[in-house]
């Protein structure tokens, strides 16, 4: 693929970043920043496809697609004028060798922790497979590697080969204010953004600290980040026509993690918690079910489980699955997921106190449901969700 194409990467400044939780929102903050710098820009993640102006879904539920398919995107991106490409990188695709000839000016790690522990084979195999990926840092000059310096496994990432290192950190960002968005320094500035929760604190500092190394002033990067103001499917915000006076809410959330499902449900304090959630896709990390119910039930006031992507899994054994891990609050089991997410619209809409929050987790972007024997179903929770509160609203009206 390289060679047909022509060593695309040789071409552009590539930036890869790779992590347990928050790859795609940091790379659509780090995308975000170069274009107001001016950068004509290309971004391959979970989410989309964007090449200069042009930008279309990922619909093929992996972050990472196949040897070919990366290295034509490199290639059209630099055919089209395109400097930077900002790009996903995944322990799968390392698994696959689709990071082979993806040479990065600069490499981004966001954190560690179990993930596709039963596609890998282990925790170790997990841990190296994203480590292989840095190892695309040494084919250029002046490459810089960025790691995250509170997560456990920062040191492993710093022995790899780069001309810079740098580690950062979220005391050097404190005081952080999560009341309303974020509020934290960087550098000599104070950065604002609408983005909820310390975890997307942690990934504009990553995103803010690339930029900075790559000479975007401090005025460049607070101005992207106070106007960005949502990442689809990343705590993704739905309004179905609900104004202030209804006074609840409902989010949208990746969250395929017992840690990016508590981050998530931390980052909204003082709220009643009405959580819809189902379970990684039938088939996979199956160690996963009752630590994610468990997280619920620590967080959630009302808890809706839910079918997600049963595969050629049987959807009502993973929840079951789920639904005997929580002991100490009643659960709603509703398997037809547009139903389930009705329920908890009317809850949220109709319970006082009136400081209610949905937060449906567990597909973000994703634009199927995923069956058995390959069977694909359309689907977007964030439309089904805006679909689903007009329905209460005009039911409550």
């Amino acid at each position: 693929g390289a060679i047909i194409y022509g060593f695309p990467a040789k071409k552009l400044y590539i930036v890869g970043i790779t992590g347990t939780k928050g790859k795609t929102s940091t790379t659509e903050i780090i995308n975000a920043i170069l274009e107001h710098a001016g950068k004509k820009t290309a971004l391959s993640n979970s989410i989309r496809f964007k090449i200069g102006e042009k930008s279309r879904l990922n619909k093929y539920k992996m972050s990472m697609p196949g040897r070919f398919f990366m290295q034509k995107f490199l290639h059209d991106a630099s055919k089209v004028g395109c400097t930077h490409a900002v790009i996903e990188m995944t322990s799968e695709g390392s698994k696959m060798f689709r990071h082979k000839f993806i040479w990065v000016d600069a490499f981004i790690f966001t954190n560690l922790a179990p993930e596709h522990i039963e596609s890998h084979g282990s925790y170790a195999k997990y841990l190296q497979a994203k480590l292989n990926l840095a190892d695309n840092l040494t084919k250029k000059k002046n490459s810089v590697l960025i790691v995250n310096g509170d997560d456990a496994e920062a040191e492993k990432f710093l022995e790899k080969k780069a001309d810079k290192k740098i580690s950062y950190s979220m005391s050097n960002s404190k005081p952080l204010d999560l009341t309303n968005g974020i509020k934290m320094r960087f550098d000599k500035t104070t950065l604002y953004s609408p983005l909820p929760g310390e975890f997307n604190a942690y990934n504009i500092l990553a995103a803010a600290t690339f930029a900075k190394e790559i000479g975007i002033t401090d005025e460049i990067i607070k101005e992207a980040v106070e106007n960005f103001k949502q990442i689809p499917g990343r705590a993704q915000k739905i309004n179905g026509g609900q104004d202030v006076e209804q006074k609840f809410e409902v989010y949208v959330d990746y969250a395929h993690t017992k840690e990016s499902l508590e981050a998530l449900y931390k980052s909204f304090p003082n709220k009643n918690k009405i959580c819809v959630l189902g379970n990684t896709g039938g088939g996979r990390d199956k160690w996963k079910r009752p630590e994610m119910a468990k997280i619920a039930e620590q967080y959630c006031d009302e808890i809706i489980l839910t079918d997600e992507d049963p595969y050629d899994e049987d959807p009502d054994q993973i929840v079951t699955e789920m639904k005997v891990a929580i002991t100490k609050k009643p659960v709603n089991v509703i398997m037809d997921r547009r139903t389930a997410i009705n329920i908890a619209i009317e809850k949220a809409a109709n319970n006082t106190p009136e400081n209610n929050v949905v937060l449906i987790t567990g597909k973000g972007t994703d634009p199927y449901i995923m069956g058995p024997n390959g069977t694909k179903t359309p689907w977007l929770d964030s439309e089904v969700a805006a679909e689903e509160i007009k329905k209460v609203l005009q039911n409550n009206s």
